[in-house]
């Protein structure tokens, strides 16, 4: 899996593209909503201290879990009071999944290997043959800390670039809109 700052990266620049004012860019909640979607996939890892099982990857990294988070967000939204309830909905669905995307993209090393990504439609798992991103260890070990500075050192190369073409592109929008 990918570390939780790649997924935080991958739900900002989510959020940067969602936004079509410059108050949504600078809205400090929209970002923490879609970035808090795209790692909480990953807090499936707590169930395991319920009941002893391994859970991750599972039902919380697939596109069904995206489209649940897009649901419950619609209807919590506008009890919020946010402009613009509809499409903060689509983005934090869109958050969610880029997390379930990254992790297909990642080598996998624990068991199940890949991603249950079209859950409920199939509980298969599902991974890419040529992965992209290195994988986390979970130890804190010298070797998988090291493995893991690595690994996020890949990921900043890989989605920063990615990070910083969607904000110039956001920001050039915003500024051509208003001149």
């Amino acid at each position: 899996m990918p570390s939780p700052f790649a997924h935080a990266v991958a739900g900002l620049t989510v959020h940067v593209l969602a936004s079509r004012t410059r108050d949504e860019l600078h809205d400090v909640r929209r970002a923490a909503l879609v970035v808090g979607a795209a790692v909480a996939p990953d807090l499936d890892l707590l169930f395991k201290f319920v009941d002893g099982r391994n859970h991750h990857s599972d039902e919380t990294h697939s596109l069904g879990a995206a489209l649940l988070a897009g649901l419950l967000a619609t209807l919590v939204l506008p009890w919020l009071r946010f402009a613009r309830p509809l499409a903060l909905a689509v983005a934090t669905s869109v958050g969610w999944a880029s997390h379930v995307l990254l992790d297909y993209l990642n080598r996998d090393t624990h068991p199940p290997i890949g991603i249950m990504a079209f859950w409920p439609w199939s509980r298969a798992h599902f991974k890419i043959p040529w992965p992209l991103f290195l994988d986390i260890g979970r130890t804190l070990e010298w070797a998988t800390v090291w493995n893991n500075l690595v690994a996020a050192a890949w990921e900043a190369c890989i989605l920063l670039p990615l990070l910083w073409a969607a904000f110039r592109f956001r920001t050039r929008r915003l500024h051509g809109a208003t001149d």
